[in-house]
């Protein structure tokens, strides 16, 4: 089974001043991330904004990152809709463009109560797109849904062809190395809290998608790499310094503080859309001020790869 290792990015909406989507953007933005070593994007996500933009809005950034990706690296298109029968929608375009896979969330208005409801839920969307790997997306702090995910691929394996794995967006280790552990060689369990990636790595993640991995994943790397060559002590001082950007980065309204950490490297991707708020300049320069402080971007511009 193909996996996805290495780090992912859960792209970013690109927007005009005006909130009209740019897609001009995502060429350049996709060539970014290749030039930082990522191995994958993650579209239309929690991320990219991807509730607050119209299905058709959803369609059109789909493509344009797949055009603009290639094959240089993998494209996750996240389906997830309050509707099923939007969610379906959006997976057999997936599947048309050509995703590497699709990914969804549970509905998060009127909520499965059970894995069996969910499992059920993600077999409606899945069928859509039957020749497309499909990941389900576990993020409880977002959509209140907080089912036990092992039950959920034991029942997904059955009902679910498609079924790759799961986007584990959570603190709850010992659940995620519960997963892995059941998943052996059928399943892709890829993990999704950015500032617990060195924890994950030690129970096993092979893969992680993330939002700080747009702007900061030279660092993230040397994590990975300090880890797997048995220098515990390097990969966590790299570690602690990420956990520290992101305690500075949850003092503001995290989407719209990380687009603004993209723009002051060169990548302007416009504002979010309401009701998340745009920093103001005064808070944009405390913010900057303040990853300053803990050498963030001194840090960022000197991380070398590491052999």
């Amino acid at each position: 089974m193909t996996r996805f290792e290495g780090l992912i990015a859960a792209q970013f909406a690109p927007f005009h001043p005006d909130g009209r989507l740019n897609l001009a953007a995502i060429e350049p933005y996709v060539e970014r991330l290749v030039a930082d070593g990522l191995t994958g994007v993650f579209v239309n996500g929690s991320n990219g904004e991807g509730p607050n933009l119209t299905v058709q809005e959803r369609i059109e950034v789909a493509a344009a990152f797949k055009a603009a990706a290639g094959h240089q690296i993998a494209v996750i298109v996240h389906v997830g809709h309050a509707s099923i029968a939007e969610a379906r929608k959006l997976a057999a375009h997936a599947q048309q463009i050509g995703a590497d896979a699709i990914s969804s969330v549970s509905a998060f208005y009127y909520k499965p109560t059970s894995v069996r409801l969910l499992v059920e839920s993600m077999a409606e969307i899945a069928v859509a797109a039957p020749e497309t790997p499909f990941y389900y997306y576990h993020i409880p702090g977002l959509t209140g849904v907080s089912l036990d995910m092992r039950q959920f691929l034991e029942q997904g394996r059955q009902a679910i062809p498609s079924l790759r794995g799961l986007k584990y967006t959570a603190p709850t280790l010992h659940e995620y190395q519960d997963c892995l552990t059941f998943a052996g060689d059928d399943f892709d369990v890829l993990y999704g809290t950015d500032e617990m990636l060195l924890p994950a790595l030690a129970v096993g993640a092979r893969g992680a998608i993330g939002s700080t991995y747009n702007f900061a994943a030279p660092i993230y790397q040397q994590v990975i790499d300090h880890f797997r060559a048995g220098r515990l002590a390097e990969a966590q001082a790299r570690q602690a310094l990420l956990v520290r950007m992101v305690r500075v980065l949850l003092q503001y309204p995290p989407i719209p503080a990380q687009k603004a950490i993209m723009s002051r490297l060169g990548l302007n991707l416009g504002p979010c859309r309401l009701p998340l708020p745009d920093l103001s300049e005064e808070e944009a320069e405390r913010f900057y001020a303040q990853l300053t402080a803990i050498g963030f971007f001194e840090q960022l511009h000197l991380a070398p790869v590491v052999d």
